[in-house]
């Protein structure tokens, strides 16, 4: 007798960023799969081929799997067609106090209580507080009365290369028993040549945590560093990237805004996980307020330099690189801290004086994104030309391509740039004129 293929359909419970390129990756190897949505315009988008967000190749994928059938969207999950495996991904944010929401994961895991079969394999995926999977999870399918097998499994790629990492990436497998924990990577295997198996879904959860925590504290110590180097009027780009030549004990990222759906607040729920036990991660918690304030601190010398230089009149300020990030490019403004920048912008100068733009996002969409009476433009040029400061607010390869010197001709006169990232690093050898500062270089050049 044939043995009978198992695990085979697959309902993956929001199509974000982390469950919508799942989902392509998995429709791709194989699986029958149904993507659970609330947001009605993203079903209908999926369902038409076509994704929300920007992620290189996806549109195309999609394009094959929805004429296919192999993948498919809904808001609601068809009572009539059970699956093998649930798939949770929903967002994690956080609220105004860094406390974790949980009301997400609640809601959609009493979904997938109500529709499961007996037998059923549901993997959480989205990032928790440490002790989620068991204590929340877990205890509202046991209400349910059915039997299940559990497993964390979580997320570890990187927007805009999100396709790619899913097959490349180590995949953890948190579980209680080596039956769920074997089933969960029988999977993932099918997506994931390594998997990395860990003996409770705790170690699962606390490793996804540390993965971005880890990340957060060495951009905070970079940014810590450019502070230095401000004071002592010494290019950070000198001390980093020589400092490191060659000399693999000191490896430290460049300065630049820390953000990000991941980076912004997984870091205080890794430290609302332990409070209960009166431990308090001063590490965790320091960079992430070194790296939260960064915003406020330079826009203070930028408002003051324009002070300094046009005494506040006849201001246009451009905003170049919206998105959170630009390598590799994404389109999510999700915990973008230029965002954050745009904010303290608006306590020194009024909206209309602000004009946005970014290489991937669409003047129209961002315009939908952000409220207010801001200029909002496609064209790099419009954006630029005749402006008193351009600021350089994420790092997208588009925008470390641009020329200083020829900005600085269409700008107005005595306009300086203020760069973020540092993108023009290739030029340090050169003695810029006073028209160019960087995080951890604003005083070289006076």
């Amino acid at each position: 007798m044939k043995k009978k293929i198992e695990d085979k359909n697959i309902s993956i419970v929001g199509l974000g960023y982390v469950g919508l390129t799942l989902a392509t990756v998995m429709a791709e190897k194989g699986f029958h799969v149904n993507g659970i949505e609330k947001r009605k315009n993203v079903v209908d988008l999926v369902n038409k081929a076509r994704s929300f967000f920007f992620e290189p190749g996806l549109d195309k994928s999609l394009g094959y799997l929805i004429r296919s059938k192999k993948l498919k969207a809904a808001t609601a999950f068809d009572k009539k067609n059970q699956s093998d495996v649930y798939i949770i991904t929903v967002g994690t944010p956080i609220k105004k106090n860094n406390k974790p929401r949980l009301d997400m994961i609640k809601r959609a895991t009493k979904e997938v209580a109500n529709h499961m079969r007996d037998g059923a394999l549901v993997i959480l995926r989205s990032t928790v507080k440490i002790g989620t999977s068991r204590n929340i999870v877990k205890k509202i399918l046991q209400n349910s009365g059915k039997k299940f097998d559990l497993a964390m499994c979580p997320e570890r790629t990187l927007e805009g290369n999100a396709l790619k990492e899913l097959l490349t990436n180590p995949q953890i497998i948190g579980a209680d028993t080596v039956k769920e924990c074997l089933r969960a990577a029988s999977v993932f295997r099918k997506i994931t040549k390594t998997i990395i198996p860990v003996p409770s879904l705790e170690t699962a959860e606390i490793m996804k945590l540390v993965d971005n925590t880890y990340r957060d504290v060495h951009f905070a110590f970079a940014n810590e560093v450019a502070r230095v180097c401000e004071v002592f009027k010494v290019n950070v780009l000198d001390v980093i990237s020589k400092g490191k030549k060659k000399f693999k004990r000191t490896n430290l990222p460049m300065p630049g805004l820390v953000g990000g759906p991941c980076l912004e607040k997984d870091p205080h729920i890794f430290n609302d996980s332990v409070k209960f036990a009166g431990l308090n991660l001063e590490i965790t918690k320091s960079a992430r307020l070194v790296n939260e304030r960064q915003p406020r601190e330079t826009i203070k010398f930028v408002s003051n330099e324009i002070k300094r230089r046009f005494k506040n009149k006849n201001i246009k300020i451009a905003l170049l690189g919206i998105a959170f990030k630009g390598v590799p490019p994404t389109s999510d403004l999700r915990g973008s801290m230029s965002l954050k920048v745009l904010k303290l912008l608006e306590k020194y100068y009024s909206q209309e004086k602000i004009t946005l733009f970014d290489p991937v996002i669409q003047s129209y969409e961002l315009k939908k994104e952000i409220s207010g009476n801001f200029l909002f433009t496609n064209s790099l040029k419009n954006a630029v030309k005749n402006a008193s400061v351009v600021i350089f607010a994420n790092n997208h390869p588009d925008l470390s391509l641009l020329n200083p010197f020829q900005l600085y001709k269409l700008m107005k006169s005595n306009g300086f740039i203020y760069d973020y990232w540092n993108l023009f690093s290739n030029l340090n050898f050169i003695k810029l004129p006073n028209f160019y500062y960087s995080v951890g270089n604003i005083n070289s050049f006076k």
